[in-house]
Parts: C-alpha cells; sequence; structure tokens
C-alpha cells in the first residue's frame, strides 16, 4: 500500500510546500472538471477552463460552493468517480437540513487516516500508547478517523465510541489509556465524573485530542487541570474528509493544516475578497488529492485568521486560529451579533463550568435570551455569595461582553443534561415560529 504519511511532507520548506500544491491543485482541477458535472457547468457559466489553472496563484479564478450546493446535489450529484470506486461514505447529522453525505475511496480514507495520524504524533502520541477513542463511530467521521489514525501510529486503539461513562472510565483505569479522543464537552464532563469518584490518581492519561465543536481556552485550561493532561484542539469536517484536517502541536498557538492535501484561505464573508493573512474572515478548504467527493472552495462558513509565523515544533504548514466561530451559528438579538463562544467566555471567566445553555425567544415583537448555566458544588456551599449576587454579576459580565441585557437562571449542579458527543448550547425558540 502506498505511504500517504510522509511526516517530512510538515517540515517541507515553503517554496517547495507550493510547488507540490500547486502540481496537485493543477491536477485535481482537472479531474473535477472532466469528472463532476456539477463543476463543469460553474466553471463554464463563468468561462474558466482546466488550463487556466496555472498554480496556487490562479485559485481565486474558480467559483465557490457551499454546504447548500451539497444539498443540492444529494446524494451523487458532486461524485468524482464511478460508485463502484468507493468503498464508505460519512454524513453530516441533517440538524439543518438535508444531510450531505460524503464518499471516499480506498486512497482518499488512507490519505484521512494519515492526517489523524499526524495529529496524534503532534500530541506526543506513539506506538507504546493506548489511544481512547470516544468520539461518536457510524456515519460521524469523528471516530472512524481518529480510530483510523491511532492504527496508523501504532497505538493500541480502544474503540469505545461515545456514551457509557461508567464503562469509559473502567476501560480507562483497566487498560491505562494514554490519550483520549472525544469532544471537549464530554472531556469535561469525564473530568468532573472522574474527580467526584476519587479516581484521578488511576488515571495515566497524559493527552486528549478534541474537536467537532467550539471550545474556549479557558474550558481548555479546566480539562487539562481535571484530567491532568494536556489537551490539543482538532479540526475537520465532513464534507473535506473528517477530523485531520489541521491539529495542534505542542506550542498550542493555532492547527496546522495539512496543506499537502488542503489549500486554505480566508475570505470576506460578504463579498467573497480573499484577504490578507492575519485578517478574519470566512475559511475557504479546497481539496488537492480527495477522489470521491473532491471540493474546490468549500466555504466552511467558520471564521478564523491564518498566520505563517514560525513555529518552534519546526512544521511549516500554515496555522489556522481556533476558529471564533460560524457565520452561521452567530445569532441576531435584539439588534446585535451574538457568537456562544462569547458567552461562555464569561461564564468560565466567573468560575462556572461548560455546563449551560442559551435558550432564545420571542415575547411579542422583542427577542428574549436566557442563560441557564448550573452553580458548582464549590459555590452551593460558600454561603458568603448569595445565588442573586451570582446571577447579578453574570448578568454584568454578558452585558459588558455582548452589549444588551441578558436573562441569567443559575440551576443547580447536574440539573442540566450532560452531552456524549456534540454538546446543544442553544435551543433558539424563534426558528419553531418560522417552520
Amino acid at each position: 500500500m502506498k505511504n500517504y504519511y510522509q511526516p517530512e511532507i510538515e517540515t517541507m520548506p515553503l517554496p517547495q510546500l507550493q510547488k507540490l500544491q500547486s502540481e496537485r491543485l493543477v491536477e485535481q482541477v482537472k479531474f473535477v472538471y472532466d469528472n463532476v458535472k456539477f463543476y463543469r457547468d460553474k466553471m463554464d457559466e463563468m468561462g474558466v477552463k482546466p488550463e487556466d489553472i496555472k498554480s496556487i496563484d490562479d485559485l481565486h479564478k474558480l467559483p465557490f460552493i457551499t454546504k447548500d450546493d451539497l444539498r443540492d446535489q444529494y446524494p451523487y450529484g458532486l461524485l468524482g468517480v464511478p460508485l463502484k470506486d468507493c468503498v464508505r461514505i460519512q454524513s453530516t447529522s441533517g440538524t439543518t437540513g438535508r444531510r450531505v453525505v460524503a464518499f471516499y475511496t480506498q486512497e482518499d480514507i488512507d490519505i484521512w487516516e494519515d492526517c489523524c495520524a499526524r495529529a496524534i504524533v503532534a500530541a506526543g502520541g506513539t506506538e507504546d500508547d493506548v489511544c481512547h477513542v470516544c468520539y461518536g463511530y457510524g456515519l460521524f467521521t469523528g471516530g472512524p478517523g481518529l480510530n483510523g489514525g491511532s492504527h496508523k501510529v501504532g497505538c493500541l486503539t480502544l474503540p469505545m465510541s461515545s456514551g457509557n461513562t461508567d464503562r469509559q472510565i473502567q476501560f480507562m483505569t483497566d487498560l491505562g489509556s494514554t490519550i483520549i479522543c472525544c469532544t471537549p464537552s464530554y472531556a469535561a464532563n469525564l473530568g468532573e465524573t472522574i474527580n467526584e469518584r476519587g479516581l484521578k490518581d488511576k488515571i495515566k492519561l497524559k493527552a486528549g485530542i478534541f474537536g467537532a465543536e467550539p471550545w474556549t481556552e479557558q474550558m481548555r485550561h479546566n480539562i487539562e487541570e481535571s484530567l491532568g493532561i494536556k489537551a490539543y484542539d482538532i479540526y475537520g469536517l465532513t464534507e473535506i474528509s473528517g477530523p485531520g484536517v489541521s491539529f495542534e502541536c505542542e506550542e498550542q498557538a493555532g492547527m496546522h493544516i495539512q496543506e499537502d492535501h488542503f489549500i486554505a484561505e480566508i475570505i470576506n464573508p460578504e463579498t467573497g475578497e480573499v484577504l490578507p493573512e492575519g485578517e478574519i474572515g470566512e475559511l475557504v478548504f479546497t481539496c488537492i488529492t480527495k477522489k470521491a467527493f473532491p471540493l474546490l472552495r468549500y466555504r466552511t462558513r467558520d471564521l478564523c485568521y491564518l498566520t505563517r509565523k514560525p513555529c518552534s515544533c519546526g512544521r511549516t504548514h500554515v496555522r489556522m486560529h481556533k476558529p471564533t466561530g460560524r457565520s452561521d451559528d452567530m445569532m441576531v438579538v435584539k439588534g446585535v451579533n451574538v457568537w456562544p463562544s462569547q458567552i461562555e467566555a464569561v461564564l468560565l471567566n466567573q468560575g462556572f463550568q461548560a455546563n449551560y445553555q442559551i435558550v432564545v425567544d420571542r415575547v411579542g415583537n422583542n427577542d428574549k435570551i436566557e442563560v441557564q448555566v448550573e452553580l458548582t458544588p464549590e459555590m452551593v456551599e460558600d454561603t458568603k455569595i448569595t445565588v442573586a449576587q451570582r446571577e447579578a454579576s453574570v448578568v454584568h459580565g454578558l452585558k459588558s461582553m455582548l452589549g444588551i441585557k441578558v436573562d441569567v437562571k443559575l440551576v443547580e449542579p447536574k440539573a442540566i443534561t450532560r452531552s456524549e458527543g456534540k454538546a446543544v448550547r442553544v435551543i433558539d425558540k424563534r426558528n419553531l415560529y418560522q417552520n
């Protein structure tokens, strides 16, 4: 089997890397034009031919593609190879509309798993580690991706999937798990449970690889303290393969994008203009090696910035800053742009854990936003500060952050349902009235 892992590519000098990207982009554009009618029609409409793309400098000539396009072409409209050459599908949840189904050839899977292997190595993983994967398996990409990456590294792999916290902790202690892979909200849940049961000294974890949902730096620090580990961010989208598109190294200062497989751009989300390095905008990806489901200039809706500042780890691949939010996750409440990450930052800075929900409703013609957040056991025991005082402090903090008044309801510990996968942070009841 061909070796796609090639960790030496991660330290390739930039001119050499860009030459490789250009070669692969030219080949991929011709492949897509010849094999995917949807792209061929889009390019013809813009007057763009494959021969017009000579290097990565010509990337801006290609059309964008959005998730709506993927839904419209469901299920086979973006397939780049005969169906008989596909060996697997993965799929999004479909919670915001028709599902997106992504197809994979065996070569696509090999490349994806190698990207995940790089992420595990960047977190300090070796063949001596026990990799505990409690992302969901099945159609969700988290479990299969990290499972395959763990195999490539040579770790003993525990394919736990999500849920059943008692079993997770039993295997963690009995088999000596050293690396854990899951959503950050579930990591926080595990840390809380492990400490409540007095089992922290029985846990051998050294690192965690967390993704699939937004999380703040304060949440990272809380997880690191509760589990006694170093927490690494990982990024990916089902549409462009899954986790492993980018990941953090030991510097924990942005996620290295695997530029031998993906070209990243930052654009103005309103105009589509490509923005310079360091400016915040919408992240766009072009897949230059994926064949079954090849995406060119895919608009992720994630908001972040890129930097080529030298990294102490020696990797030369561009880094993406942790997304500050999503252009489509942003809520407009009382005429103000609100991101859940802003609310979480205020809560964590005031000593709360990441157990909260945001409920947005409409009373008459007016929007109403309420944040429900759990008290910690320490807060319950501390009688010097009343619940009303704590609520007033959070209200003030949110007003300073958002510029609008937010109702705050503090509830007892464990009152909010724990997540075993992606946490449900926002309940927007206004959307119910529109359906």
